[in-house]
């Protein structure tokens, strides 16, 4: 494992640990690859990442067809817990499953502060600043 996937898997692991119901954490590709989880054998990271990717898919292409603007995340609340995805810049997203107990509000704050970390460990990564121009 390289450095910086060893500090991507320590950020969805430090998500997970701080938010009381968090149950699986993604981090995917805004088509639905996995990057990196913290998941267990129920939800399973490929079909997790996969779930976050469509759910905010659609709920993008709601705002954009509704000129409300750039969508930032996602809530959706079932009787036995939540899915919520959130965008990490327009590279990626982060997946949260969480139980019926999940503390959704401190979810949303650590989940920003998560997202504003990972982008820049991918962006990094990746060679490119985060409007996508080679770094010099």
């Amino acid at each position: 494992m390289t450095d910086r996937h060893d500090q991507l898997a320590a950020e969805v692991r430090v998500l997970r640990d701080r938010v009381v119901g968090v149950t699986d954490v993604v981090v995917a590709s805004v088509d639905g690859l996995v990057i990196t989880s913290e998941t267990d054998e129920t939800a399973g990271a490929e079909g997790l990442a996969a779930l976050t990717a469509a759910s905010f898919s659609i709920a993008r292409r709601a705002g954009s067809m509704s000129s409300k603007g750039r969508l930032h995340h996602t809530v959706s609340q079932f009787t036995d817990g939540y899915l919520v995805a959130r965008a990490v810049g327009d590279m990626a997203l982060i997946g949260v499953l969480g139980d019926a107990g999940m503390d959704v509000q401190r979810l949303q704050a650590e989940a920003q502060e998560s997202a504003e970390r990972i982008s820049v460990l991918l962006t990094a990564a990746s060679g490119k600043d985060e409007a996508g121009h080679p770094h010099q």
